[in-house]
């Protein structure tokens, strides 16, 4: 078998649904899907069982452990040559799977990922959400798939990677922030080829609301520093960025007690923000939520960077106990 799509979910049968759905519309057809539940309140099983005789797909159910163990759960029980690991919250154009089978016959790769888009069903704030995470003027391009990067580190919500050198470095570690990463640094170091698949892209459907979109890029912030300390010479300028902007937007704020101008560098970044978004999503709606969503972004990734370097680099403790509260979350 060529490919084993691997799909962790905890808590969204209606979006496996709409994944799985996808998966039925591929062109290319030598795949499996395993479907892991990750210890679901709310269980995927009976909507996977709608799809047995349009699938090849294989539904499991264990205690919670976090989405990385999760991935080893079911590519221990997978037998495709490549496993291709995505985010139950995905959906996928009908030509995906050919997009990366006609990229491993262009050029071989061990390790691989595509980008993501917004769909045109998505609500407002999710595009909203989707442009905060893919701008220039937010990520500096980093999450939207630009080619011109010294090395492409794959996301696990649309990774794909050989099965023998998944197995030979262990799967995903026991990290429960940034444990993608964490493979993908793995990935480098071993010697295996990676690369962007650009046409392999997803319609990612993102967090639904900004109070979890907050959360989620605040624990990628304090992934950084979890990261930094296991690998320092991962930490790269762009990733001090949003620790800048935070302390930057306060530090205006501060000054704009006693001069108003002071926010003139607030105001013309919401300008650039609000002209791009717009102009991209050809909607005004989406351009004011955007503006939200881009200082939610970088505020929020922003003060759990700073947060955890405070914790961990300057109080010296380690990633369990610095954030207990956080880590089955």
């Amino acid at each position: 078998m060529r490919y084993s799509v691997i799909i962790p979910v905890y808590n969204r049968p209606d979006e496996v649904d709409e994944l799985l759905q996808s998966l039925v519309s591929q062109s290319l057809k030598d795949f499996e899907v395993i479907v892991v539940e990750d210890g679901s309140s709310v269980p995927c099983e009976d909507v996977v069982n709608k799809y047995r005789d349009k699938l090849d797909v294989h539904y499991y159910s264990k205690p919670n452990s976090g989405p990385g163990q999760t991935r080893n759960y079911g590519a221990e029980r997978s037998k495709g040559e490549f496993l291709l690991i995505l985010d139950s919250d995905c959906i996928l154009p009908e030509g995906y799977l050919q997009a990366i089978e006609d990229e491993l016959h262009r050029e071989e790769a061990d390790a691989f990922g595509g980008p993501d888009r917004a769909h045109d069903s998505f609500t407002r704030v999710q595009k909203a959400i989707n442009y905060a995470m893919t701008s220039f003027f937010t990520t500096g391009g980093i999450r939207g798939g630009k080619k011109k990067m010294d090395k492409f580190y794959p996301r696990s919500f649309n990774m794909g990677v050989r099965a023998e050198a998944y197995r030979a470095l262990g799967g995903f570690s026991n990290m429960r922030f940034g444990e993608d990463i964490d493979f993908s640094i793995r990935i480098f170091k071993a010697g295996y080829r990676c690369r962007l698949f650009p046409e392999a892209w997803v319609w990612h459907k993102r967090r639904t609301d900004l109070k979890k979109f907050f959360k989620q890029v605040h624990n990628s912030g304090i992934a950084r520093i979890n990261l930094y300390k296991k690998y320092p010479e991962s930490l790269k300028l762009v990733h001090l960025l949003p620790a800048v902007f935070t302390v930057g937007v306060v530090f205006l704020l501060l000054c704009s007690l006693l001069c108003v101008w002071s926010l003139l560098p607030l105001a013309l970044f919401v300008f650039i923000v609000f002209i791009d978004a717009s102009l991209s999503n050809k909607s005004v709606v989406i351009g004011i939520l955007s503006v939200v969503a881009s200082f939610i972004q970088l505020t929020g990734y922003g003060t759990g960077f700073l947060r955890a370097w405070w914790k961990r680099c300057v109080l010296g403790k380690d990633a369990f106990s610095a954030f207990e509260k956080n880590f089955y979350k």
